[in-house]
């Protein structure tokens, strides 16, 4: 069976960028993802603009589009107040995360009541508001914060038995990462949809410095396949789409589902990865 797949967006700063974010969005709708999602900035930096980006694209496509939502420095009271407005605006799918650690802030959090302290809570509580469909993330090489991979686990174990419907992965390059991560979670007990995250290759240098703050690991192939393509972008291009490509590929061929793709609102590279497992 054909893996279903998903987009991920990220709400834009500027008229400019908005104009490619709808060109990206009126391109992959064709391809008939299952759903696609908008993303929320550190601090809630960017909540308007999430929600301002998602009812712009509700008018535009039937696609279900989930919201981005992150806990992490903000009371119950707000958060509520917020996801009561995306349920009012008809907003059913919410990708729940703990968010980025401010600077005042150390992990693991001390304990407030008027505060989520972990994911699954706040998956918890969000369900108790209302029967949302909730995304949460996993991370098949460890979130930087955590000091092992097995605590990971524990934590994707709490947030899939709090009520999670999937666990969408952070972006990788190396497919047996993923495999053996999935191992480890079925012998863990977790039987919740584990879906691969997969980032396209605009731009080889931003994305070593977007891995790095991501904790992703670029392998040293990945390193040596673009050394001195830095001012051949056609060749640089070719080769995303075909390392893209064959990733797709390869996880459909060994019985993934679904496919989550970060766009990073562009259509081109992605579009022909899903093409090519359609």
């Amino acid at each position: 069976m054909k893996p279903t797949f998903s987009f991920e967006f990220f709400p834009p700063k500027t008229e400019k960028t908005g104009k490619l974010l709808r060109e990206a969005v009126a391109e992959l709708v064709k391809l008939h993802p299952k759903f696609m999602t908008v993303t929320y900035g550190a601090g809630g930096t960017t909540k308007d603009g999430t929600i301002d980006t998602i009812m712009k694209e509700m008018e535009r496509t039937n696609i279900p589009i989930g919201s981005h939502l992150t806990f992490i420095n903000t009371p119950k009271s707000e958060l509520f107040k917020y996801v009561d407005g995306l349920w009012d605006r008809g907003i059913r799918h919410i990708v729940a995360l703990r968010g980025d650690m401010p600077e005042d802030l150390q992990w693991p959090l001390d304990e407030d009541a008027d505060y989520f302290q972990y994911t699954s809570d706040f998956v918890e509580g969000l369900l108790e508001r209302h029967p949302f469909e909730i995304s949460v993330g996993a991370y098949p090489e460890k979130h930087p914060d955590s000091k092992t991979l097995k605590a990971d686990v524990y934590a994707l174990g709490m947030k899939c038995e709090a009520g999670a419907t999937r666990a969408l992965t952070q972006f990788f390059f190396d497919n047996d990462v993923y495999y053996e991560f999935v191992e480890k979670c079925a012998g863990a007990g977790i039987t919740t949809q584990i879906a691969p995250g997969l980032l396209p290759i605009h731009n080889f240098k931003s994305m070593c410095g977007f891995a790095k703050r991501c904790g992703a690991n670029i392998p040293d192939w990945l390193h040596e396949k673009f050394e001195g393509l830095e001012n051949n972008p056609e060749d640089a291009r070719k080769l995303a789409i075909d390392l893209l490509v064959k990733q797709s590929e390869d996880l459909a061929k060994n019985g993934v589902e679904h496919i989550h793709y970060y766009t990073l609102n562009k259509s081109d590279i992605t579009k022909q990865a899903v093409e090519a497992i359609s």
